[in-house]
């Protein structure tokens, strides 16, 4: 849809007003007219890990899980998991991203990660998620609170959760060190 961002990553600029976002990397997984919703990719959960979660959920797992770190998804809903993967897992509840990007919401996700045959190629658990009511996020954007990229792999997936935010700008050119923490119009 022109003129929304699902799909793509948002960059938080220095001096974002909100604490909760500083260097943050969001994934956005839904946006219309309505709202915006995302996902920090690059906020891990100190000592929280996938098979942690798995066993608070009673969720048995017939391979070998990686101890990967569970996410700050953001700041709403944060009891609620939400799992980021490849779109090549789907059930009844994903939603389709972008970019080879899906969202499943549901213990359905939680399981067939625990599975030898079901689970998605790549994916990320993460807690909460960000959210935005009609006009917000684009109003942010215009006035240079985020920046936006496309996503990738390596930035959505990689364990580089120190590196994100600066690989992100990186990736569009921009040095971290030359950004300033003012925003201004010229």
């Amino acid at each position: 849809m022109q003129g929304f961002f699902a799909g793509q990553l948002l960059i938080a600029m220095p001096g974002i007003s909100d604490p909760r976002f500083e260097r943050a990397l969001i994934l956005i997984c839904a946006h219309d007219a309505q709202h915006a919703m995302g996902v920090a990719v690059n906020r891990p959960v100190d000592g929280l890990t996938l098979p942690d979660i798995l066993g608070r959920l009673d969720i048995k797992a017939n391979i070998t899980v990686p101890a990967d770190l569970v996410l700050m998804g953001g700041p709403v809903e944060r009891e609620r998991g939400f799992v980021v993967h490849t779109d090549d897992y789907q059930s009844e509840h994903t939603l389709e991203v972008g970019a080879g990007l899906a969202l499943t919401a549901t213990r359905d996700v939680l399981e067939a990660m625990a599975s030898h045959n079901r689970h998605p190629r790549r994916s990320i658990l993460a807690l909460g998620y960000a959210g935005w009511s009609a006009g917000q996020l684009e109003k942010e954007i215009k006035e240079n609170v985020w920046l936006t990229c496309d996503p990738d792999e390596a930035l959505v997936f990689g364990p580089d959760y120190d590196h994100k935010w600066s690989l992100a700008l990186a990736k569009i050119g921009v040095d971290p060190d030359r950004l300033s923490s003012y925003a201004g119009r010229a």
